[in-house]
């Protein structure tokens, strides 16, 4: 029994891998829209997983070439790692957040893959900030706190599912996201468990102001969002994980 179990929960940490990355997964993983829902726990860890490879890069890189240089280089890793899905929603929210007007034509405007004004400005800004943060700060605190952002931006991606309505019409082809409240409490235990981490090695301060930082833009966006649609969409849930990420780096910078 205990084997099954663990063999199930392998599965369902494989399945929200092969969601939320590029990365190679065996081949024939069982899939249902229950073990969809309930892989959606694994999303902070998978966040650690994206974010440690990141952060081995910058850190590695940093040995031999200039920091701004390991930071592009961690950044472009992580790119390729998730297929850019969380910067594509970032954008597709803002070009539906700023060029909308009711809440149907601001839908359309998110479905269409062609990134508009105000999407491309927002994803260049916020993508220029967390080169800024992280260049800022000495090579082993930004690699912690790539992890830290990867994973506590993904735990603010699980809270929206959990907590805010589905934007978008029933009966369409755009499914709504959804967790159980076992998966939560798993999510959650998660990411305390990366808030300890980061405690352990950074201190307190940067791992307040770092917490802090990450609610505090993804809250911004989720009033945003809320206001204009009256709950959230898939590519809001992008837009929340790339400001909470970086609302841990600028967080972090302004303790240090």
């Amino acid at each position: 029994m205990i084997r099954e179990d663990l063999k199930l929960e392998a599965q369902l940490f494989l399945l929200a891998l092969q969601f939320m990355t590029r990365l190679p997964v065996p081949a024939g993983l069982p899939y249902s829209d229950d073990l969809s829902v309930r892989s959606a726990k694994y999303y902070p860890a998978v966040g650690i997983v994206v974010g440690a490879i990141g952060a081995a890069v910058l850190f590695l890189a940093s040995l031999v070439l200039p920091l701004p240089v390991a930071v592009l280089l961690s950044m472009a890793a992580t790119l390729l790692i998730t297929g850019a899905m969380h910067e594509d929603g970032l954008a597709d929210t803002a070009d539906g957040l700023g060029g909308g007007g009711s809440p149907e034509r601001t839908l359309d405007i998110m479905r269409d893959s062609r990134i508009g004004v105000f999407g491309f400005v927002t994803l260049g800004m916020v993508l220029a900030l967390k080169a800024a943060a992280l260049m800022s700060m000495p090579p082993a605190m930004a690699a912690i706190l790539l992890v830290a952002g990867h994973g506590l931006s993904r735990m603010a991606t699980v809270h929206i599912i959990a907590t805010t309505r589905y934007a978008r019409p029933s009966g369409t082809k755009f499914a709504a996201p959804s967790i159980t409240s076992d998966g939560y409490r798993w999510a959650f235990s998660t990411s305390l468990l990366i808030l300890i981490a980061l405690l352990l090695g950074s201190g307190i301060g940067v791992a307040f102001f770092a917490i802090l930082g990450c609610i505090a833009l993804a809250q911004v966006l989720r009033l945003m969002f809320l206001r204009r649609l009256g709950g959230y969409t898939g590519d809001c849930l992008g837009g929340i994980q790339q400001m909470g990420e970086l609302g841990v780096y600028l967080g972090a910078l302004l303790w240090l």
